[in-house]
């Protein structure tokens, strides 16, 4: 998969890929949101933060992805990419199925393609002011783009709890992608025609963009 880093193109592959689910930072929030989640059939997690093992081949750089449904939806995602030594930021879409949600989290996860975007940052470029990178996204629905999320990755666990969640799990983190979660929404779930995400370090003044489109089968 190619990635740009700056005026640099990097060709980096994975063999293992995670998401982390419930990773906000407030636990008392986080409950209150899987109690949410379970009032809508969604069943609750074995843990918090919740690890999911996905096959590499879900994660894509195409600008359409297809779905079985008519209830998935995206959500941006701060991303880490492990490559030996290496560890790269960037931004991704956990796109997932909502009605197969309900039955299970795990399997919602593993049916959608994880849309990942092509630009990339330095993990030492952004790790001193982590907490000051902001996510945004938005969905189009007949033709008009809505903000859909928004805040600062200061909502989420900070990296270095991340990480130790991962290392409990026994995760592998060599030529590895990791999502590593999300952020609120702003007024609940939409099932979008299109799907653009922003990730804003406002203290360098750089932005990764990614946008896609959802086609149905």
């Amino acid at each position: 998969m190619e990635f740009k880093l700056g005026y640099e193109k990097l060709d980096l592959s994975f063999e293992h890929a995670y998401c982390i689910g419930y990773s906000g930072r407030d636990v008392n929030k986080t409950k209150a949101h899987i109690n949410e989640l379970k009032a809508l059939g969604v069943p609750e997690p074995d843990s918090i933060p919740e690890i999911y093992h996905l096959e590499p081949y879900l994660f894509r750089q195409e600008k359409n992805i297809s779905i079985i449904g008519e209830r998935s939806s995206g959500e941006a995602e701060i991303v880490v990419i492990f490559d030996g030594e290496n560890r790269y930021v960037t931004l991704g879409s956990d796109h997932t199925d909502r009605e197969l949600e309900t039955v299970s989290i795990h399997k919602s996860k593993q049916l959608c393609a994880k849309p990942i975007a092509q630009s990339l940052w330095k993990f030492e470029d952004v790790e001193k002011h982590w907490d000051d990178l902001e996510l945004r996204s938005y969905v189009q629905e007949d033709g008009e783009w809505t903000l859909y999320q928004e805040d600062k990755v200061s909502g989420i666990l900070p990296y270095e709890k991340l990480i130790e969640s991962l290392n409990e799990f026994g995760a592998n983190l060599n030529k590895t992608v990791v999502y590593c979660g999300t952020v609120p929404l702003v007024n609940g779930f939409k099932y979008p025609e299109k799907f653009k995400a922003e990730l804003v370090d406002s203290v360098q003044n750089k932005t990764i963009r990614l946008e896609y489109g959802v086609s149905k089968l």
